[in-house]
């Protein structure tokens, strides 16, 4: 294309040498540079140029139809997942024989199996169809939930939960890239909020249970082990869910006919954010670990982590420790589910409505750092109604989380680099939550004053850290559009032309950093 351009006066070497500097600078910024057989599975579909143009009000009713699909089974599999991970929670005052460190331990060893898989699972995941290898792994963790019921000894509840860790590390990966494949920038993080919002809701749901059990006299089981033989049942079910109806792709949604296979492609192409891609690039690692936001990213990550490894595991200790009995901690920890899953639903819906992915997590951050200070000021003032009231407003920074999610469904481009980051995003959660696990230490019981100074000021650094990457990202999109203009105007591109291209290169799968039409969202 740069070569129309060359006047016709000059000499054959002068023009070679203006044609290689001008491929040299369209490779630089994703111009010219691609081939279109190294694309998306989405070429095969719907090709380099969009030829069919579709109404809103039909994109509407397809949103609509994905909508009764995808977020419901995404939310079904994070209900499940939630529970499983924290059943250990609502085990451990209901009679589970595991104490003190080796309780840490064993709390320990499913973020242990979960660090261990994480990178594995996702590069797997590439190369298989998303939503079957979900599903086998969530048949999987439902057998090994099962089998908690099978013994009683600290090595087999270690090695299981190490095993649970490992099947439940392709879930957030898995489900991003399917939200990210099906829904525009500005969706996404809405239906990631519709199913991070079953995070508080098992704390609801959970705690119910838990309080029906614990009435059980009987001499079959001890009530943790019905526990886990219910909750193994349920996920096994979700399993088959969603091998059976969850989609891989738009290019391979069986619930969808042709015509709106290639809509949902439409839908999303202007978004630059590609599809499915199975092949393996390793430009694509370097550049994800090379970028400087990956980085904050992996650190807000880390600090919202560590709290959550330790809330997760001791927050009923916590409210049984204001003076209230085991049943009644199990009822008055639901209300703080609820304050959770509010603040979810509120920062997905101002996250799409605004474009805006860290104000969010500032929201999410600063009733949590309120309510960690009420607990250290008020240590042993025996006031449990505050207490408990601070432990309600600690649960709002689960949704810090989520919108990390989401950032990165909506910031990222390349296939092989999106589940390098999602698959550091979640490493990083896995030791956050491993290092969580010891903020709480058996020596500071009752109070655990250290670990929540510890968690508050984690918390405090992280405010710092999202405000930071806001900006990054608001200063490349500036240096973004002007770089783009330049070039409509070097090359003469009308409007026209400009969103030929912008088309030609959503399905190529560019990275966020090669392709000059991708937009950030701060």
């Amino acid at each position: 294309m740069s070569s129309e351009f060359v006047h016709a006066n000059k000499t054959s070497d002068e023009v070679e040498k203006n044609s290689q500097l001008q491929d040299a600078y369209d490779d630089k910024i994703g111009l010219d540079s691609f081939d279109t057989s190294d694309g998306d599975e989405a070429l095969e579909l719907v090709g380099t140029q969009a030829k069919e143009h579709f109404s809103e009000e039909y994109n509407r009713k397809l949103r609509r139809k994905l909508d009764l699909v995808i977020p419901t089974i995404s939310a079904a599999v994070y209900f499940s997942q939630y529970l499983d991970k924290t059943s250990l929670n609502y085990a451990s005052i209901m009679g589970f024989p595991i104490v003190g460190q080796q309780y840490n331990l064993v709390s320990m060893a499913f973020y242990l199996g979960y660090l261990l898989w994480e990178f594995p699972t996702v590069y797997i995941s590439q190369k298989l169809r998303l939503a079957k290898y979900l599903g086998g792994n969530i048949v999987a963790w439902g057998a090994l939930l099962m089998l908690h019921a099978a013994t009683n000894n600290f090595g087999a509840f270690f090695a299981l939960r190490f095993l649970l860790g490992m099947c439940e590390s392709c879930v957030a990966p898995c489900l991003i890239l399917i939200i990210s494949m099906f829904y525009k920038k500005d969706e996404q993080s809405t239906r990631i909020s519709w199913f991070y919002i079953m995070n508080g809701l098992t704390q609801v749901f959970g705690g119910f249970v838990a309080y029906g059990v614990s009435f059980y006299e009987g001499n079959a089981l001890p009530p943790y082990k019905i526990v886990y033989v219910l909750l193994g049942g349920l996920a096994i079910v979700v399993g088959l869910v969603v091998l059976i109806w969850l989609p891989d792709s738009p290019v391979h949604a069986s619930m969808l006919t042709k015509e709106e296979r290639v809509a949902a492609l439409e839908r999303v192409r202007n978004d630059q954010g590609g599809t499915a891609n199975k092949k393996f690039k390793k430009e694509q690692i370097y550049e994800a670990l090379t970028d400087i936001r990956t980085w904050l990213m992996v650190l807000s990550t880390m600090l919202t982590s560590i709290p959550n490894g330790a809330l997760s595991n001791y927050s009923n200790i916590i409210v049984k420790s204001f003076g209230y009995t085991s049943r009644q901690t199990l009822i008055l920890s639901a209300p703080g589910g609820v304050v959770g899953s509010a603040m979810v639903i509120f920062c997905g819906w101002y996250s799409d409505r605004k474009a805006e992915r860290m104000i969010p997590i500032v929201f999410a951050l600063v009733p949590a750092i309120v309510g960690t200070a009420i607990l250290i000021g008020l240590n042993g003032s025996k006031q449990q109604g505050v207490l408990l009231f601070a432990t309600y407003l600690i649960g709002t920074f689960g949704s810090a989380l989520s919108t990390i999610y989401s950032y990165n469904a909506s910031n990222t481009s390349g296939h092989t680099k999106k589940v390098t980051i999602n698959a550091m995003t979640m490493a990083t959660f896995s030791i956050g939550n491993i290092i969580g696990t010891e903020i709480f230490q058996p020596k500071d019981a009752p109070a655990y004053i250290p670990g929540k100074i510890a968690i508050m000021v984690l918390m405090t650094a992280q405010l710092a850290i999202s405000f930071l990457l806001r900006w990054i990202n608001i200063r490349l999109n500036r240096i973004r559009k002007a770089k783009l203009a330049e070039e409509q105007a070097r090359r003469g591109w009308s409007d026209a032309d400009v969103q030929r291209e912008r088309e030609r290169h959503a399905f190529a799968d560019l990275t966020d950093k090669q392709n000059l039409f991708f937009v950030y969202t701060a």
